[in-house]
């Protein structure tokens, strides 16, 4: 396993974006994780897909200035995650949402991204568990033939607010789409009080790491009060001989008080530890 560190785009939103993609450099990052977030990150789906060719092209320029590599685009549709998800009930919806995705592989290509994460899907209210559930199996199976087709690894996050919003239910969704992989972040279990052991079934599934400090009921905190065994984990991959990058995902949002941290100073005490847990 080669230790690959990315930072967030997102961690940094007060900044312009090219003199955060600066500082990332400066941290001492080799990549980073590009948010396309709607409504809410530097760069959004309904500007850069607008002419998603030049703009990831523009992306690709900045990037190879500021000395970094797109690690990751992480595309979300909209704040409310449930509006346009992928297994939305209404195939007008979902048809959207294929579209957005199939601007994604072609932005990720042009960008030099070789992962993309998106999203899994929700519970919707008005039907059986299971109903929605099938919905996601069509959808992520669908969404892992075209990424395919462009040589781009894809990946969901299962998190708070998602069908796959605990360990068993990620597993099954994981088990029953050959081919899908995850976005793994611990914190959205972590926040639920779940132990560390219980989430590390999911780590052969790891194509991308989203690493913060969290701790039962904070889905971001310090290092200094963070739960999570980045120590262990970092020791599991090398077992499993991990490919991907490990992404310092400090962020800065008013969701689950996620404003409350010095984000470079939590980022590079994190990268410090994993970095002495790998040379361990």
């Amino acid at each position: 396993m080669e230790l690959k560190l990315s930072c967030a785009d997102f961690t940094f939103p007060l900044l312009e974006h090219n003199d955060g993609l600066k500082l990332i450099k400066m941290m001492g990052f080799m990549g980073v994780d590009i948010g396309l977030f709607e409504e809410r990150s530097h760069l959004r789906p309904s500007t850069e897909f607008a002419n998603t060719r030049t703009n990831a092209g523009n992306l690709k320029k900045n990037l190879d200035e500021a000395g970094l590599k797109a690690a990751d685009i992480f595309m979300q549709t909209a704040p409310d995650f449930s509006l346009i998800a992928p297994n939305h009930p209404d195939k007008p919806v979902r048809m959207k949402n294929r579209d957005l995705f199939l601007h994604t592989l072609e932005y990720a290509s042009i960008s030099g991204s070789e992962h993309i994460t998106v999203l899994p899907g929700v519970t919707f209210a008005d039907e059986e568990y299971e109903k929605s559930l099938n919905r996601c199996y069509s959808e992520l199976t669908w969404r892992i033939e075209k990424a395919k087709e462009y040589g781009l690894i894809f990946g969901i996050e299962a998190h708070v607010g998602s069908i796959a919003d605990t360990p068993d239910k990620a597993l099954k969704l994981l088990q029953n789409v050959p081919g899908l992989t995850l976005t793994l972040d611990y914190t959205h279990f972590t926040r639920c009080g779940i132990p560390n052991e219980q989430i590390a079934v999911l780590l052969p599934y790891a194509s991308h790491f989203h690493a913060r400090g969290a701790a039962p009921c904070k889905l971001q905190c310090t290092v200094s009060e963070n739960t999570i065994d980045y120590h262990g984990i970092v020791k599991q991959l090398k077992a499993l001989d991990y490919k991907g990058y490990i992404c310092l995902e400090y962020t800065w949002d008013e969701w689950e008080n996620c404003n409350r941290n010095d984000n470079v100073a939590e980022s590079i005490l994190l990268k410090n530890l994993i970095t002495e847990a790998f040379n361990e």
